[in-house]
């Protein structure tokens, strides 16, 4: 879960890490800006490689220029969940929220509790992540894991109900079915599994346009 979920918030970090160099480009000379821009290549690619050495040094450098790069906290706690080194992830998420605040470093943070077993944080950074940005079914899919984990089946369901609302694709219907038959509502399970089977169009086969109906 941890790895398929970071992966996923991949994109919206890297939108704001776009935002933050091209600020801080404004305030460095030249040279230091094509340094910095440099780093963050090497960065990204050495993540990419499984590289995390050489990741981790160009991102202590970038670091070592812009102090409150709030991207490179995150980018390096992401590096350290890979490598298991959970204490040290947590820690930059959290510097990275304090510099930044952002629904991602949150959840990040929720992740890595959830991770080691730590599920009250896990459900309270989860929590504090939706306040700030709950229109990703992801989010909401974490936060129902927790609360399972919690023994808390209605707000795992209402948690999952309200991903398929965001997201109604087969693979949260699912989801949500394997809920619903866990705590024992098989009727409603068998309904959505049904449902998501008819949104799998066989490979080749056209889509069917339904024509709206002509009003009288």
């Amino acid at each position: 879960m941890l790895g398929l979920i970071l992966v996923a918030l991949f994109g919206g970090i890297a939108v704001f890490y776009r935002k933050t160099l091209e600020d801080a480009s404004l305030d460095l000379p030249v040279k230091l800006s094509e340094k910095l821009d440099r780093l963050w290549e090497v960065a990204q690619e050495s993540l990419r490689e499984k590289k995390y050495l050489r990741a981790e040094k160009a991102l202590l450098t970038i670091l070592r220029v812009d102090e409150r790069n709030a991207t490179a906290y995150n980018r390096l706690g992401i590096l350290y969940a890979k490598q298991q080194a959970f204490k040290d992830a947590i820690e930059c998420f959290e510097i990275a929220q304090s510099l930044e605040p952002s629904a991602s470093s949150l959840h990040n943070v929720g992740l890595i509790y959830f991770e080691t077993k730590n599920y009250d944080k896990a459900a309270l950074a989860f929590e504090q992540a939706l306040e700030m940005e709950g229109d990703l079914s992801a989010r909401h899919i974490a936060y129902a894991k927790v609360q399972e984990k919690l023994g808390n089946n209605k707000k795992m369901i209402e948690s999952l109900e309200r991903a398929v609302e965001i997201d109604p694709i087969p693979q949260t219907l699912n989801i949500l079915a394997d809920a619903y038959e866990r705590v024992g509502q098989a009727e409603l399970s068998l309904e959505l599994r049904e449902k998501a089977a008819r949104m799998i169009i066989p490979q080749g086969q056209p889509k069917r346009v339904v024509q709206p109906r002509r009003v009288v």
